[in-house]
């Protein structure tokens, strides 16, 4: 099949109802195999049931790709797809990668050594603590830092990264033309100006609760290793980490008092075989870095 008309049909199908990830790759698989496949035929490839088939199918006749290219186009942002050479091969390589990537920014910052870093929303002393004294050596080493926009610690690594003259990737969880939380609607914007802002979610895509799991394995699935800052026992820090192990990247994790309610996670990774870190020094080592990399 044409790569030019596969693209197409990816964000065609990005944009339909009924549909995850995992049915757009099925679907992907599909056309590759026979390009005249109707919509009711990739319905049946990926074995959707009734409700998400008709679903689907309206949303598939209704929409008109064309019309929307131009929307992404006067807002600035653009699209990869898994076709694509600049789609980045970790994430490739995790259970059900985003069939396609919406994006504001510099793309290339992909190439470089990703540094996830993650933590509670309603974070400490110690959490800001922590970031202040690992984040001047990481970023000094070249590494970028990924995270999920997010109250707290998210939001932290990302304005302390560009305040020491770093690099930022923000991961969100709805289309690229909302901001959640609200407030950080500057920092979205400075960070897609200057960074790198990208979503599985076409425009329009509000903030839905199980957006943000499945945003977390993006964060972890871009990134060689993900650090832990902070993070009560139950906490989509921790779904992040763990998805992080299932793709056999490094998981970090800082230690904290035992009798911190923020620790009580991260003290739990430890226990359970995720590095400990108490300088940078203990994330860099296990990196490899060009010569010309900082």
């Amino acid at each position: 099949m044409d790569k030019q008309l596969l693209e197409q049909k990816i964000f065609h199908l990005a944009h339909c109802q009924g549909i995850g990830p995992i049915s757009q790759v099925r679907m992907i698989s599909a056309l590759l195999d026979n390009s005249r496949l109707t919509a009711y035929q990739l319905a049946i490839c990926a074995h959707l049931p009734t409700k998400n088939k008709d679903a689907f199918l309206e949303s598939y006749a209704r929409i008109e790709p064309e019309r929307l290219k131009e929307k992404y186009k006067l807002q600035g942002i653009q699209w990869i797809t898994l076709l694509d050479r600049s789609y980045p091969e970790y994430l490739k390589n995790i259970y059900n990668p985003p069939a396609i990537l919406f994006y504001r920014g510099n793309l290339k910052l992909l190439e470089k050594n990703l540094l996830a870093i993650v933590g509670s929303r309603k974070n400490t002393p110690y959490g800001t603590l922590i970031l202040d004294k690992l984040l001047p050596e990481l970023i000094g080493k070249g590494l970028v830092t990924v995270s999920g926009l997010a109250k707290g610690i998210d939001c932290a690594v990302h304005q302390k990264t560009m305040l020491l003259g770093g690099k930022t990737i923000a991961v969100i969880g709805t289309g690229l033309d909302y901001s959640y939380p609200y407030e950080h609607k500057k920092l979205q914007k400075d960070i897609g100006d200057h960074h790198l802002v990208i979503s599985e979610y076409p425009l329009g895509v509000k903030p839905l609760p199980y957006h943000f799991p499945m945003r977390n394995r993006i964060i972890a699935g871009l990134s060689l290793g993900t650090l832990v800052v902070e993070a009560k026992e139950h906490s989509g820090s921790l779904i992040t980490a763990n998805l992080a192990l299932q793709e056999g990247r490094e998981v970090f994790a800082v230690p904290g008092s035992i009798t911190s309610l923020y620790s009580a996670g991260t003290n739990n990774l430890i226990m359970q075989g995720a590095k400990c870190v108490l300088s940078a020094t203990h994330i860099l080592e296990e990196f490899i870095f060009d010569k010309d990399s900082h």
